[in-house]
Order: structure tokens, then C-alpha cells, then sequence
């Protein structure tokens, strides 16, 4: 079922009178949304997105996606109480002790107002930005998970985490994100110069999933690992709701004691899909996709 976001209605383009009339109404329906949530009346939401894949180009090109999320940045921060990047917000990242990867300023700058500003917000690695380390804790406010957290909020239990070697099979990469995660991997790979380094880890990227996207099927509740791994974490987490990305598909699935929820976030590739918490309900939107739709219900 497809779940269309409330802010993507078109204008009437029939003429520049109407088109300013309609700039007038938005203004003045997010003024009214800003006064309730001041007062009280409307509820503050909690925001969960991941894999952004900033760095290569998808259906939009990278920057023109990048530009797209600072707009839902813009969006969401009328009524978020908290944010939380659930990993693979970059394509690649190395973070050498003086050297970052060159771009993403608008996203940087964003998410660097919006901490000033006092939202709090929450990142985690993924397998395509492991090597995050000091820069977003250290130069943005923003704490740095390398594992999945349980979190209280409003009295619903969430386990939240990126997702990348969780559940059954995969060995191959599970082994793979042992020697990346390495420190002496990760020293080796330090002494190499940045414009060889970055460039080469581009070019492998760029051969990745996230940039060569095949059609992305629900595999049914028996094959799908992160499904599986959250219904055997039942036994010694009691979640209400499960929080993964990695998997490039927008999910929401019952488990197996027909309470907790597995959701999965998609992605910003072809989706734009992300997960909004309004202290009852957990939902999945998208932000400029009218046909964005959700597996598994």
C-alpha cells in the first residue's frame, strides 16, 4: 500500500496570481503547524532515515539529492523532537586525522544548525561509512553509534541499529567487515595519500548495490534476514519496534508475538523513504515520491 506524503500536493500552475496565493496558504499552514506543536496541541515526532548514498548518482544525481534532503531537513525540523541517521548516509567515507572527504556542505551545515539549534541527533555507521570516527562528535555535537542501541522514548521500546551483518548467512561480508573494522586495517590504510585512497574507494563503490540497483523484492517473511534476526531478538529484547536500514526497501512487518514491528527505513536512492514516531504511532512516509511504496503489510 502506498502511503503518500501530505506535503507533496502541486500548486495550480494556471497563473502566477493562484501560484502566489498557494505560497501564501503553505506559509501560513506551517506557521499554524509551528504555533501548535508550541502550545502543545500537535504532537513533537521522532525521525529515523538511512541510507542516503551520498557520493553517487542514483535517480537524482548526488547533489541534487543532497539538496533534496536538506529540503526535508527544512520540513522536518518544525516538529522534530529528535533525528536519527541510521547509517549509510555517505557512499564512502574515510576520515583521516586531519582530511575529510570533499562535499556534502549543505547536508553539513544543516545538520550542523539544526544540533545549534538544540535538536538532538543520532547517527550510525553503515557498511559504506564504517570509518566515520571523531569528525560528527567532535565538529557537529553528534554521537557516533557503531552498534545497535535500545532506546525508551514515550514508552515504547526501540532497538535501533543500521543493520549490516545481522542475521543469518553472509559470511562473506561479516568476515569482510572484521578486517575493515581492524585498527591496523585502518592505520594501512591511513598511510596512503587521500587523492589515491578516496579515488580508488570511490571506484569500488561505484560498483556496489547502491549504485547498480537490481529490483528489489520482499523475499516473504521466511527469507528476510533482518525479519528473522528481529523475531530471534524477541527472545531476549523485548522491542516494540525494531529499526533497520541496509536492506534498500521500505518494510513494515509484524513479528512473530503479533506485537513488535520490524520496520525497514528504504532508502533515498529511488524511495525517499523514512520513518516518523509521534509518541503512539511509528509510520512510514516518503518526501517527494507519490508512489512510494511499503513492503510486508
Amino acid at each position: 500500500m502506498a502511503i503518500r506524503n501530505r506535503q507533496t500536493i502541486k500548486p495550480p500552475a494556471f497563473a502566477a496570481k493562484s501560484a502566489n496565493h498557494w505560497q501564501y496558504f503553505i506559509f501560513a499552514a506551517s506557521a499554524i503547524r509551528v504555533w501548535l506543536v508550541c502550545m502543545g496541541i500537535e504532537k513533537k515526532r521522532t525521525y529515523f532515515a538511512s541510507d542516503f548514498h551520498l557520493g553517487i548518482d542514483a535517480r537524482l544525481s548526488s547533489a541534487e539529492r543532497e539538496r533534496q534532503l536538506v529540503r526535508w531537513l527544512d520540513q522536518i525540523s518544525k516538529d522534530a523532537e529528535a533525528l536519527y541517521l541510521v547509517g549509510d548516509v555517505f557512499d564512502f567515507w574515510f576520515e583521516y586525522r586531519t582530511v575529510v572527504p570533499k562535499g556534502y556542505t549543505r547536508l553539513l551545515g544543516k545538520l550542523a544548525a539544526l544540533r545549534d539549534g538544540g535538536l538532538p541527533i543520532y547517527f550510525f555507521t553503515g557498511n559504506h561509512d564504517m570509518w566515520i570516527f571523531r569528525y560528527f562528535e567532535e565538529e557537529l555535537g553528534i554521537p557516533t553509534y557503531r552498534k545497535p542501541i535500545v532506546r525508551e522514548l514515550h514508552g515504547k521500546t526501540f532497538f535501533i541499529g543500521h543493520g549490516d551483518g545481522l542475521g543469518p548467512g553472509d559470511h562473506g561480508y561479516k568476515f569482510i567487515k572484521k578486517v575493515f573494522a581492524n585498527k591496523v586495517c585502518q592505520w594501512l590504510f591511513s598511510r596512503l595519500h587521500p587523492n589515491f585512497a578516496i579515488g580508488m574507494a570511490n571506484f569500488w563503490s561505484g560498483r556496489s548495490r547502491a549504485a547498480n540497483p537490481e529490483a528489489q523484492h520482499f523475499l516473504g517473511e521466511d527469507k528476510e534476514w533482518l525479519l528473522l534476526y528481529a523475531n530471534r531478538k524477541l527472545e531476549t529484547v523485548e522491542a516494540d519496534f525494531f529499526i533497520f536500514g541496509h536492506r534498500h526497501l521500505p518494510i513494515d512487518c509484524v513479528l512473530k508475538n503479533q506485537k513488535s514491528r520490524y520496520i525497514n527505513l528504504g532508502e533515498w536512492m529511488h524511495y525517499n523513504s523514512y520513518a516518523v514516531f509521534d509518541g503512539e504511532t511509528l509510520r512510514l512516509e516518503f518526501f517527494e515520491n507519490e508512489n512510494g511504496q511499503v513492503f510486508g503489510k
